[in-house]
């Protein structure tokens, strides 16, 4: 088989993605993605060298679909409560379906920094309009002040943190039930956006 075989580099793709959310960076093992993918290992080697090379992929994958939909909500001539709105829900929304991402990154940051800014970079995320749009309302008397920066780590954050923090707060919040976890997040995209405008909206 080719090294061109686009469908069996995506199959490959899909069954690294499910290992790895279900035994995250360092429990998932090359022969079960391989098991997963249908393929032996050796044709599993030959797509990816490692299983570093492999998650990178992946992570890769992820994140280029899910960058044009964050960049298109950064900056489009929405108002910045509606694009806060949207922003958390696509965020959410991804992280969702790819609860792996945080964990790769916190990996990455700590493995290989640089490698995560060359991802980041190769794909354009440049919050600068975003920025420009919250001092203009700044000025203009419509938010509290407050620093572009600030305010883009406190979305993420909010968003990040209950997968980042998963197995803690199922666990203790959510008596390990899958399902409440599940509908939590799914409610999560309205409070956490609503708490945002909240702490920013005048008074």
């Amino acid at each position: 088989m080719k090294l061109t075989d686009s469908t069996t580099e995506s199959s490959i793709l899909e069954a690294a993605k499910h290992v790895f959310v279900l035994k995250g960076f360092e429990g998932a093992r090359m022969q079960e993605i391989a098991d997963e993918a249908g393929i032996n290992k050796a044709l599993l080697h030959y797509y990816f060298r490692s299983k570093d090379k492999l998650f990178e992929a992946v992570f890769i994958d992820a994140f280029v679909k899910f960058v044009p939909t964050i960049l298109i909500t950064l900056n489009s001539n929405s108002p910045l409560f509606r694009k806060i709105e949207v922003f958390v829900d696509h965020y959410i929304e991804v992280l969702s379906k790819n609860p792996f991402i945080p964990g790769f990154i916190l990996h990455e940051l700590s493995h290989n920094s640089e490698r995560l800014s060359k991802i980041i970079r190769t794909v354009g995320l440049n919050p600068d309009q975003f920025s420009e749009q919250v001092l203009a309302e700044i000025n203009a008397g419509n938010i509290n002040p407050i620093d572009p920066r600030e305010l883009l780590v406190n979305i993420l954050a909010l968003c990040i943190f209950p997968f980042a923090g998963k197995p803690i707060l199922k666990i203790v919040l959510f008596k390990n039930n899958e399902e409440e976890y599940a509908e939590f997040l799914n409610k999560r995209k309205h409070a956490a956006a609503q708490f945002i405008i909240n702490s920013i909206k005048k008074r």
